[in-house]
């Protein structure tokens, strides 16, 4: 049984303002915060950039926004990071039900991975 995570609460005046968590949490958490964001909104200014100035495909620009690593992507998705590496390659052509596994992820919907 994992032990339970301790919250610090930060108040002021009298109104809780900032919660302090612990690192390895934050690193857990961060990702899934950035990803929800992404669905609020439009497509990140950052991910315009990479995919547009820089030529990078769609799936390399998301997954660098949200801070995930290759590995972490394809621990996720259960393949290698070899896959993932060859998934980013911008000749790569995948198959719709492959786009959707990687979307979700990365927590997005899989119009955010079509160019």
């Amino acid at each position: 049984m994992s032990k339970p995570i301790e919250y610090q609460t930060i108040e002021h005046c009298g109104h809780p303002a900032f919660v302090l968590v612990p690192w390895e949490e934050w690193k857990r958490v961060q990702p899934l915060l950035e990803a929800e964001k992404a669905r609020a909104g439009g497509i990140p200014q950052e991910v315009v950039e990479a995919h547009i100035l820089r030529d990078e495909p769609l799936i390399k620009a998301w997954r660098e926004h949200l801070g995930i690593t290759q590995e972490e992507l394809a621990i996720r998705l259960g393949v290698s990071q070899a896959a993932i590496a060859k998934f980013e390659r911008p000749d790569a052509r995948l198959r719709t039900v492959t786009l959707k596994k990687i979307a979700a992820a990365m927590g997005l919907d899989a119009e955010r991975l079509r160019a």
